[in-house]
């Protein structure tokens, strides 16, 4: 076996690093059967794109999240090789790329307070929201880069107002088909249209931006007004899961702003079961008609 001589910020070809010092050849974390490591392997322009945080904050440790693309994350495998390192007298080794030439971060460990948090992120592929395990790993023979735009996880929740345009928002597929993509295509087109429609009444519409405590990724409402103080969901369809999903929404926001006002706005008028449900929730109901909404109160 031979003995490690990688210092942080050298590159190696992963297969080679594989070749000399074993683990896995594919995917991001590699415990090794053939020398005292696990290896972790991290790409955060990749990463965002699954809906991934990684990347070094402000508590000045590495944000790495674990393996499983479907499902809950569990603590077994890879992620509990990460979490048990030390006891099984392991080194944590981090590098930043997944293939190809990849450049050694240096060594790390877990957070002995905190060694990891959960979070949500989506399936790969555009899948349903799951949960997923993030650990905090603190550099050993490296020091973190100064001007990170990360935040520390907030120790109270954080609630902005943003304009409309934003374009960061919560993605909720139950079936990674077809359909699911056309609703949210059908969804971005009512906002928009309802926002014309509210400007044109001299109500001016943002969102809210709310991280809440302990969380590491923002959640956004789509329309809020605030001189009325109204809070809006839209959902491309009309389909009982997405009602619920969206009355869940609103629920979760208001836990963050004082508001009673509160409507769902979605392409067509409900049916009579799921009006009653909405309105039930002391929910309202905007739905477009002859070029306007039509609104249908609790």
């Amino acid at each position: 076996m031979s003995a490690w001589s990688l210092r942080p910020g050298e590159t190696i070809i992963r297969k080679s690093l594989h070749h000399q010092f074993g683990g896995r050849k594919q995917g991001g974390i590699g415990p090794s059967s053939q020398s005292p490591n696990v290896f972790l392997f991290s790409d955060p322009a990749v990463g965002e794109r699954h809906g991934y945080i990684d990347n070094w904050k402000r508590d000045g440790c590495y944000h790495y999240t674990g393996e499983g693309q479907r499902g809950d994350q569990q603590m077994k495998q890879g992620n509990a090789a990460i979490l048990n390192h030390a006891a099984q007298g392991r080194s944590l080794r981090l590098f930043r790329g997944v293939g190809g030439t990849v450049r050694y971060e240096g060594e790390f460990k877990v957070n002995e307070s905190e060694p990891f948090y959960t979070a949500e992120a989506p399936e790969t592929g555009g899948g349903p929201i799951r949960t997923v395990i993030v650990f905090r790993l603190r550099p050993l023979d490296t020091t973190p880069p100064l001007g990170t735009n990360a935040t520390v996880l907030p120790k109270t929740p954080i609630v902005d107002v943003v304009p409309p345009e934003a374009t960061q928002t919560e993605k909720f597929v139950v079936d990674p088909s077809r359909e699911p993509y056309e609703a949210e295509k059908r969804e971005a087109k009512l906002v928009e249209a309802f926002i014309a429609h509210l400007a044109a009444s001299g109500h001016h519409a943002a969102r809210l931006r709310i991280v809440p405590a302990g969380e590491a990724k923002p959640i956004f409402c789509d329309v809020y007004v605030q001189s009325t103080g109204l809070l809006v969901e839209a959902k491309g369809t009309v389909e009982r899961g997405s009602i619920r999903m969206a009355l869940g929404q609103l629920i979760d926001y208001s836990r963050f702003v004082a508001t009673t006002n509160r409507a769902l706005l979605v392409p067509t008028k409900p049916r009579a079961d799921l009006l009653s449900l909405i309105q039930s929730a002391n929910v309202g109901v905007y739905f477009p008609v002859d070029g306007g909404f039509e609104f249908l109160g609790p």
